[in-house]
């Protein structure tokens, strides 16, 4: 049965967010291992599809003072978990962030769970497992939670029914994180070589089987997936329009930031006028499936991201303690200009900061 911590996300949605002439929307009865969900009748409280569409523009942040980081054991015996954002914490790009492997030896020699969160959907956990071991880094599987895996786990939470499809705007991670849960899907990297020869008259036709439309980061993508999903959402009846993510930036390179998988949701909301149900963070989804999975208390976790918009709130949301590091997207500036509203718990340079008793100034 499902812990209180994911019950608790979830209450009752609208029969048109639905699909049309599909069962109700089923409960989890468990979230690991992408076992089936069960029917849990009538009395249960539904998934919120309106808390999975808010943003960091929607969602009100936690109104605080932000401390330095300077006595970094307090913070590590105060919690049970540590849950490390990817991009900008751990590495940037394909280049590791220095000092992660000695932190994180560390915190696992104090008994500490660690757990490896990104909006990143253009891998699976497998191909993420592998991206650590060439790192140097030995994470398990299990402790890694892609916003592609999210993608699925979310279709599997409401039963999503497998004679439907789903169209991908997106990468290989999310293809290959659809197929273990059993689901039909079409489009993703080869729909990129697609082009529309727009003549007099000219109609595109579409897959009406397609259920939902999944966007995530997508190098490969063009018009063609553009107007295909939205003729799918538009015009399928009850098509879902999911979102692994809102990022505005992301790190392809060490040398710069790139456009994210926000400006590829963005297309789809600009030509549909929908706004996406959001699976990866801020996105309560992930935190609720971890703290279920894990049986963790929530005020045992320290979430740790670069990002204020996605990973302190992503923390905050999910009732855990916040720490920012300034070794990816986020600024000492940006963190105290007067228009940012998002005040994490802490803040320190980087990770690696954790292996001083007093961390270090930044």
């Amino acid at each position: 049965m499902l812990s209180r911590s994911v019950a608790s996300a979830v209450s009752p949605v609208s029969s048109s967010s639905l699909l049309q002439n599909s069962k109700p929307i089923f409960c989890l009865k468990t979230l690991s291992g992408y076992r089936s969900s069960s029917f849990c009748g009538g009395s249960i409280r539904k998934i919120n599809h309106k808390r999975l569409r808010m943003t960091s523009s929607t969602m009100t942040p936690r109104a605080m003072a932000t401390q330095q980081l300077e006595n970094a054991d307090q913070l590590i015996d105060s919690v049970e978990t540590f849950i490390f954002d990817c991009d900008g914490v751990i590495w940037k790009g394909d280049k590791l962030i220095e000092g992660v492997p000695e932190t994180l030896d560390m915190l696992r020699a104090k008994g500490k769970r660690l757990v490896f969160v990104t909006n990143n959907s253009t891998k699976s956990r497998k191909q993420y497992g592998k991206k650590f071991e060439t790192l140097g880094l030995n994470v398990n599987e299990e402790e890694i939670f892609a916003s592609s895996f999210a993608a699925a786990a979310y279709l599997q939470s409401i039963n999503f029914p497998k004679d439907k499809k789903v169209y991908v705007i997106g990468e290989e991670g999310i293809l290959k994180e659809l197929e273990l849960a059993g689901f039909q899907y079409l489009g993703g990297p080869d729909d990129g070589k697609r082009q529309i020869e727009l003549k007099p008259g000219f109609l595109m036709e579409h897959d009406h089987d397609v259920g939902a439309v999944v966007v995530g980061f997508d190098r490969y993508f063009n018009y063609y997936k553009i107007q295909y999903g939205t003729l799918c959402i538009r015009e399928n009846p009850g098509c879902l329009f999911i979102a692994t993510n809102r990022d505005a930036v992301t790190h392809l390179t060490d040398a710069q930031e790139w456009a994210g998988g926000g400006s590829m949701v963005g297309a789809l909301v600009g030509s549909t006028q929908r706004e996406p149900l959001v699976v990866g963070k801020p996105s309560t989804f992930m935190m609720d499936y971890l703290a279920d999975k894990f049986g963790i208390q929530k005020s045992q976790i320290c979430m740790v991201g670069d990002r204020l918009d996605t990973d302190i709130l992503f923390g905050q949301n999910g009732g855990c303690k916040t720490l920012l590091v300034l070794s990816g997207v986020t600024s000492i500036s940006m963190l105290e200009s007067p228009e940012n509203k998002i005040q994490p718990d802490f803040y320190t340079s980087k990770i690696s900061d954790f292996l001083s008793p007093k961390a270090a100034t930044v």
